[in-house]
């Protein structure tokens, strides 16, 4: 025989083997520590992100709702407008330029613009 034959009859010798100690099945506490970390995965995960943003769900359905006349507002699309007309629950009439009005769809408008607040790239000091 060959060393080779011996490595081969050696290893399969090896794997027919049976192990002296069976393992035991899992107690209770193991598999709920088993568990442990994916529980922990979805409360974080329902804290970090499903909760705000059902938070912003609903601000922004209630934002959507108090909508009015002369609103200034900015729609999906990026255009900013006043309101002019509101029509039923669903449209809205805005002003974006002097004699320039378009119906958008109430659900387009992502947010109001705040009169107070100057813009970003004015860099002129008010004199």
């Amino acid at each position: 025989m060959s060393m080779f034959d011996t490595f081969l009859i050696a290893s399969a010798h090896a794997q027919t083997a049976t192990p002296a100690v069976t393992p035991a099945a899992p107690a209770g506490g193991d598999v709920l520590m088993q568990f442990m970390p994916l529980i922990l995965i979805f409360v974080v995960f329902y804290f970090l992100l499903i909760r705000p943003q059902q938070k912003r769900m609903k601000e922004h359905n209630e934002l959507l709702k108090a909508l009015k006349k002369g609103d200034k507002v900015v729609t999906g699309g990026g255009i900013v407008g006043t309101i002019t007309k509101v029509e039923g629950d669903d449209y809205l009439f805005i002003d974006i330029a002097s004699g320039v009005e378009v119906k958008a769809l109430r659900a387009t408008v992502t947010g109001l613009v705040d009169p107070t607040k100057k813009p970003a790239n004015d860099s002129k000091k008010a004199a």
